[in-house]
């Protein structure tokens, strides 16, 4: 259920098992895309992958659910305005399936989701098929029908389809035999150790990890702002600290990007707003960092004439991902403020988000040199943007990339901010 960036990549490593594996969308472009034996999302070696697996009928697309063993359902889960989760798709897609279900099915819920999530899934099918006996509302001795899961993805994009063979699995059932049934489905095609534990602590244990990740990143990004106010060179203090044997202090950067880290505390905040001063904290010094870097980089175009180039929008390098990223942000609002001065590259996009639109600003025109140029659009932008060659640094799992670019010579951003957030500090 849901074939974006966990679920296709998902789907199709199932189906190389040589397992019948229909994926459910609910966009008719992603269906007939993936029914025609390609991709709609930029990652490494995907496009292979789906391509065979379709070509050998082991995975079809359709916009319908239809009967089966295993039910995973791989949706997004965003915040809303005032930073509460939201699972209305999770809820839509348990309701999608409840008329299909049958005695001896196994439904498990991937999608990075607020602690109780899973119960909410099992309570709405309760309600919608009032036949079956749900795990945790059944008679002492009497076996339910279903079983119910949490299965929280670990994977680094770029490296998703190696990561969901490779990394360890957490696995929560609603009761202990919910998780071995859905333990049995990972270990078709899973390699790293599989742990079962409770549905909740599943769920907490994705935020928990989310969370550690983002104090620690903040800590770096707080740590170059009292640098810069100081006058002393933060990549040295870090590169000295981290000689220490017991410190490991990460990359500042221009802000936390992509659908994790930065959406993902908001989850544990929202559960207990009293006691999560720290990992609040984090997230307004992360998301803040970003308002400091364009201040900054808004500063650097003033000081000289010259055109500004933006090379990355996504939330990290090779992806085609823009979600809560730092450098759209960085760029949308240098285009807003200096206009047709401002050119855009990004190499895995095909069009610019529609913050652009009126700004005036340029999206150069290079030569991907992948050559995988696709024509549709998967940035819900209006303006075409030819693929670019300005291939970002890789490793990074956590900003975005903007860097400006004023004659006469290249400005990268990193002089105001560093710009690889989330990593270990190696710089020479």
């Amino acid at each position: 259920m849901g074939l974006g960036y966990i679920g296709l990549p998902t789907a199709a490593i199932i189906a190389r098992t040589g397992a019948m594996v229909t994926g459910v969308d609910v966009t008719p472009s992603v269906v007939e895309t993936i029914n025609s034996g390609r991709v709609h999302i930029e990652e490494v070696d995907l496009d292979g992958l789906v391509s065979g697996v379709v070509a050998r009928g082991n995975l079809k697309a359709s916009l319908t659910v239809a009967p089966a063993d295993i039910f995973v359902i791989a949706v997004p889960t965003p915040f809303t305005d005032d930073r509460q989760p939201d699972i209305t798709y999770v809820l839509d897609a348990a309701r999608a399936i409840a008329p299909v279900l049958k005695t001896g099915d196994t439904v498990i819920l991937e999608s990075t989701s607020p602690v109780g999530t899973t119960e909410q899934v099992r309570d709405l099918i309760a309600r919608e098929r009032p036949d079956l006996k749900l795990p945790g509302a059944t008679r002492p001795g009497e076996q339910a029908d279903l079983a119910i899961a949490y299965c929280p993805e670990r994977v680094l994009p770029g490296r998703i389809l190696v990561e969901l063979i490779d990394n360890d699995r957490v696995i929560g059932g609603i009761t202990p035999r919910c998780a071995r049934k859905a333990l049995a489905f990972y270990r078709r095609f899973v390699r790293g150790a599989c742990v079962t534990t409770t549905a909740r602590a599943a769920e907490m244990t994705k935020l928990t990890e989310n969370a550690f990740r983002d104090v620690n990143i903040a800590f770096a990004n707080e740590l170059s702002l009292v640098a810069d106010t100081l006058g002393v060179d933060v990549w040295e203090v870090i590169r000295l600290a981290n000689r220490h044997p017991r410190v490991n202090i990460l990359s500042p950067g221009p802000g936390v990007g992509g659908h994790c880290i930065a959406v993902d505390p908001w989850f544990l905040v929202a559960a207990d707003p009293a006691n999560t001063p720290l990992i609040r904290t984090a997230r307004e010094v992360n998301d803040g960092k970003t308002d400091h870097v364009i201040a900054r980089a808004a500063a650097m175009i003033e000081a000289q004439d010259g055109p500004v180039a933006c090379l990355g929008l996504a939330f990290k390098a090779n992806i085609d991902d823009f979600r809560e990223s730092p450098a759209l942000k960085v760029a949308t609002a240098l285009a807003a403020r200096f206009g047709e001065r401002v050119h855009i590259v990004e190499p895995y996009a095909t069009t610019l988000p529609r913050a652009f639109d009126g700004t005036g600003c340029a999206a150069d025109r290079y030569r991907h040199r992948t050559g995988n140029l696709r024509g549709d659009d998967r940035s819900g932008g209006s303006r075409h943007l030819p693929i670019g060659a300005a291939r970002r640094a890789s490793g990074q799992d956590c900003p975005g990339h903007a860097r400006a670019l004023a004659r006469p010579k290249l400005t990268p951003m990193s002089h105001c901010t560093g710009a690889r957030s989330g990593t270990k500090h190696n710089r020479p």
